[in-house]
């Protein structure tokens, strides 16, 4: 640990303009001016595209912002960073928007750089970024004292940081303050707040605080926003993407012979790439990338069977028994626990009344390790669903109606808790309360979660047979004290559809004056292939074939399982054979398309794809143009051969 840092090496302004970071690459140093505007939200999915996860080691140094968009084109290319020599990355508003993924930072880090500045940071980032031991700042005046190659005190980004998370960045990364921790050679601080009204995220979280790493001994009397914890975890997962990573990061850090701490309380899941081989292209094939991927799915079965944790693994067909964070909230959640994975969308589970969040990769090895977690507790935003959603309006409308509001769009849940609560949370199922909860990650919120209810003991029964009571403590005191309170007037909300690019881009339905043509219609993933959702695809399509609609030549329609148990409640309701009967190409369940790793990818620039999935990032789900909305408008959609609501749908007959 030092108390200052030097960092040698050129910075790279993110620009707008392409030609400002051509120049660059060129050899020119530009001034902060000259490289306005900088570009804003920088996803990850930019700064490491799917297929630049295939690997999980040093050679993701090679991509960062291969995918990064300026305009109309894509800058800097493999090596790049490298070649460059930068040390410093410069960027806009919400660097390290979209998934939770590590790669992205690991990325950064094993090209040269060595800090990020930019005006504001996603969570998620942030967090994987002070994990690996890459800095962040928002303070743009380090620019000129970087270049004059001033020593900068390490104060000057640990400032407003809880005592832990200051801890790890002072000891350069997560593994090297665990090291510290576990030897006893830290102290950790611990919250003395006495009681106090909490919100239910920092009820869960009081409950489940570490007081002891080595009795185990947990709980503190409250928590309050801001506090740094590490907390007990109920249930650790991983998928194909990351365990891999995961599993070197610890050789790397503590050794092949690591022991894990409760391996029957950590899940693995094949999910994300069962399908990549059907759609993956002859360019890319003949890159290797097909063999690269497929080390991914050997490592996890090594390590799983190493370590004798279990992996939910591919079906005989190749289909995935269950996209992880559906099968988590389907199998293994239950009110009142924390539940972490590597997947941005873990909030899923929030729909029970968990605590769950995503978190990279180093966070989740620590974990494997220790059982716990550490935690920043967020502020909560309340989100009150006042009267009910109108007949067919469902909660993916919900969502991307919310995604648009200024407040959200600007920011105002990044970093927070979002509890929903109002009336209309009575009228909407689990399943519908989970899209809620796991599109609090496109919200750039830590987590969203609902206060179990009848609903949830409903779900529990329904789904599991088990019986579990709601307990006296599960939900929001009266008096807690949350950051903000938004009212939404539930039936106001119509159809809903986001147009390309971005989840916020949302608009009402009927305002689109021309709803363009649509090529492909895409029903599933986690948002949108759930128990629910395919209920309202087979309604449109019940309605379509009994009044004699036939899809237009032009669509491919796409319907998908969340999980081999919606698969199973789908044929038990026989809705299978409406699917066939209408043309749909029915998939197994896993995150395909939405991950740009099965059918339903565009394979052209100019085809448009109205889909259920939750992100439409360019370039996530292939080159086309992808419109987000309900399960029923995707269905009412592929019978029009354009953007329809299934209200329009009915009208037009």
């Amino acid at each position: 640990m030092t108390d200052s840092v030097t960092i040698r090496g050129r910075i790279l302004f993110l620009s707008e303009d392409p030609a400002a970071i051509q120049r660059q690459l060129a050899g020119e140093d530009l001034t902060l001016a000259q490289a306005q505007p900088l570009r804003n939200q920088v996803i990850t999915d930019e700064i490491t595209p799917g297929w630049v996860c295939y690997f999980f080691d040093a050679r993701l140094g090679d991509f960062p912002y291969v995918a990064l968009r300026c305009g109309e084109q894509y800058p800097l290319g493999e090596g790049s960073v490298k070649r460059g020599g930068f040390a410093v990355s410069v960027s806009g508003a919400r660097h390290g928007k979209g998934s939770s993924r590590e790669a992205s930072a690991y990325a950064e880090w094993c090209a040269g750089i060595r800090l990020v500045i930019a005006e504001s940071f996603e969570v998620h980032y942030q967090k994987n970024c002070q994990n690996l031991g890459l800095l962040t700042s928002t303070d743009f005046d380090l620019i000129p004292r970087l270049r004059r190659g001033e020593a900068i005190p390490l104060a000057e980004f640990t400032g407003g940081m809880d005592p832990i998370t200051r801890l790890i960045v002072e000891q350069g990364g997560l593994f090297a303050f665990n090291r510290a921790r576990l030897a006893g050679a830290l102290q950790i601080p611990l919250p003395t707040h006495g009681k106090r009204p909490m919100t239910l995220v920092e009820k869960i979280l009081a409950r489940n605080t570490v007081v002891d790493p080595v009795s185990g001994a947990l709980g503190v009397a409250s928590v309050r926003p801001g506090d740094g914890l590490f907390v007990n975890t109920h249930w650790r997962f991983s998928h194909e993407y990351v365990t891999p990573m995961a599993a070197s990061f610890l050789a790397q850090s503590v050794g092949d012979k690591v022991k894990l701490k409760d391996p029957e309380r950590i899940l693995a899941f094949r999910d994300h790439l069962n399908f990549l081989d059907r759609i993956m292209n002859e360019e890319r094939q003949s890159q290797g990338l097909l063999e690269v991927a497929h080390r991914l799915k050997h490592s996890q079965e090594a390590f799983c069977q190493r370590h004798n944790i279990r992996l939910i693994g591919e079906q005989p067909d190749g289909s995935a028994e269950g996209i992880c964070h559906a099968l988590m909230t389907e199998r293994f959640a239950m009110p009142g626990q924390v539940i972490v994975g590597t997947d941005s969308h873990t909030p899923h589970s929030g729909a029970l009344g968990a605590l769950a969040f995503g978190v990279g990769t180093t966070d989740i090895a620590n974990a494997f390790v220790t059982g716990d977690v550490r935690v920043t507790v967020p502020p909560t935003l309340r989100v009150r669903l006042n009267r009910r959603l109108q007949p067919g309006i469902s909660a993916k409308d919900l969502v991307l109606h919310l995604l648009r509001l200024p407040f959200l769009r600007e920011g105002g849940a990044t970093g927070h808790a979002i509890e929903y609560q109002g009336e209309a949370l009575a009228f909407l199922n689990t399943d519908e309360r989970a899209t809620l909860t796991n599109m609090a990650a496109e919200l750039g919120a830590f987590t969203g979660i609902v206060a179990p209810d009848s609903q949830t003991v409903r779900f529990l029964w329904e789904r599991r047979h088990s019986d579990v009571p709601i307990e006296d403590w599960m939900f929001s005191d009266p008096e807690a004290e949350f950051a903000h309170t938004l009212d939404i007037d539930c039936a106001e909300i119509t159809a809903m559809v986001a147009k390309p690019g971005d989840p916020g881009n949302g608009v009402e339905l009927r305002d689109l004056p021309e709803p363009p043509r649509v090529d492909l219609a895409y029903a599933g993933s986690c948002t949108g292939g759930k128990r629910e959702d395919l209920m309202r695809v087979h309604e449109v399509v019940r309605w379509a074939l009994d009044h004699n609609l036939t899809m237009p030549l032009h669509v491919q329609f796409f319907i998908q399982f969340g999980s081999e148990d919606v698969r199973r409640y789908a044929i038990q309701m026989g809705w299978i054979s409406a699917f066939e009967e209408a043309g749909a190409r029915i998939l197994g369940p896993g995150c395909g398309a939405c991950v740009n790793a099965g059918p339903g990818v565009s394979t052209r620039p100019d085809q448009v794809t109205v889909s259920a999935v939750n992100r439409n990032f360019p370039g996530r789900s292939g080159p086309g143009q992808v419109w987000l909305a309900s399960p029923a408008t995707v269905a009412a959609s592929a019978f029009a051969g354009r953007l329809c609501g299934f209200e329009e749908l009915i009208k037009n007959k």
